[in-house]
Formats: structure tokens, sequence, C-alpha cells
């Protein structure tokens, strides 16, 4: 099953989803084994795919780390929190965390965009 360690541990995932903010990216670093990298490629898949369907979702990118130890990085985009809060509380996403391998260990985080005057917008 999937760890979970907050990457601020002082604004766990539970706390930010009950910050309303629109629209948001969640960026979520995975650690783990690396024999159970299949297990952990198809379970974020199956996930990716039931999210997909989710109302809100916009798009998601799965990165692997470069170097031999498995460590990705997925940003997911979504319209809003209220939007991730419904999915990431369905009971058949909570129920799919068991199919990770017990090495993996998920760092979770929301942020929002930032404007920067004349090198990016909000």
């Amino acid at each position: 099953m999937l760890q979970l360690r907050p990457l601020d541990p002082s604004f766990a995932i539970d706390r930010q989803l009950a910050t309303d903010a629109v629209p948001v990216v969640l960026m979520n670093v995975f650690t783990l084994d690396p024999a159970d990298e299949p297990i952990f490629l198809k379970a974020w898949q199956d996930d990716a795919a039931f999210m997909k369907q989710q109302p809100g979702f916009i798009s998601t990118q799965l990165h692997r780390a470069l170097g031999e130890h498995p460590t990705y990085m997925n940003y997911a985009v979504w319209e809003s929190t209220a939007h991730f809060r419904a999915a990431f509380s369905q009971p058949e996403f909570k129920a799919s965390l068991a199919a990770y391998p017990s090495s993996a260990i998920a760092s979770p985080h929301l942020f929002q965009k930032v404007a920067v005057p004349g090198i990016c917008v909000s």
C-alpha cells in the first residue's frame, strides 16, 4: 500500500484539500525500490485513467528522475481543489492505493500558478 509523506509536514494534503483555490496543480514525488518499478507504473497508470474520467481533471504527466534509483514526479492540473477533493475522496480511488507496492512513498502537494511580471502569468 502507498505510504504518504507530506512534502510540507506543517500543511499536509488533508489540510490542502480544505483550502478552496482555482485552478490547482498537484505535484507528487514518489520513491520506491527498484524491484517494485513495474508494479508502481501499473498502479499509477490505473489511477491516472480513473482520475482522467473525473470532473475538473485537466491533464497529467509522469516524469522519471535521471539515475538508477526510481524516483518519479507527477503533476496533474485540476480546475479547483473542490474537483480534486471530490476525486481524491472517491472510494474507488482510496481502494486503489492498495495496488501500490509497499516500498512506494508519495509526497503530494497542491500548488497554484504565480504571476511574475515579464516572466509568467498566473
